[in-house]
């Protein structure tokens, strides 16, 4: 059974740094591209970072450019995704996706729809 869960999120002062983690089991996901996204309330869920099976190829969402960073740990099977200078509009539920599709790939997914299986989210909640 596949099972994607988030940890690291909180409650944190504009300006400051939250570490993301997502721990993947279930499947060799070492082999597969994942990613990150994000729901505001109200709004639709929307892409934040994403990266290749090895970690060579990494993209993200212009919002979040110079200020987060996604990796990978194979050999834990977890994902990261560091967020420094954290702003009001951060504020969501961090969700994890690992997508099934490209195997030993260099593609790397940013739109939901590509992705297989979700995470249940983690509150990043950014005050001022």
């Amino acid at each position: 059974q596949v099972q994607l869960v988030e940890s690291g999120g909180g409650l944190v002062q504009a300006g400051a740094s939250l570490r993301l983690s997502c721990a993947a089991s279930g499947r060799t996901f070492s082999r597969y591209a994942m990613g990150w996204f994000r729901q505001a309330p109200g709004k639709e869920r929307e892409f934040v970072a994403a990266i290749s099976w090895n970690g060579a190829v990494t993209t993200y969402a212009d919002s979040v450019k110079g200020r987060f960073t996604i990796s990978r740990d194979n050999a834990k099977n977890t994902l990261y995704l560091q967020m420094n200078s954290l702003k009001l509009e951060d504020t969501a539920v961090y969700y994890c996706a690992t997508d099934f599709s490209y195997i030993y790939s260099g593609y790397v997914p940013t739109v939901p729809g590509e992705y297989d299986y979700w995470g249940q989210g983690t509150q990043v909640t950014v005050s001022s």
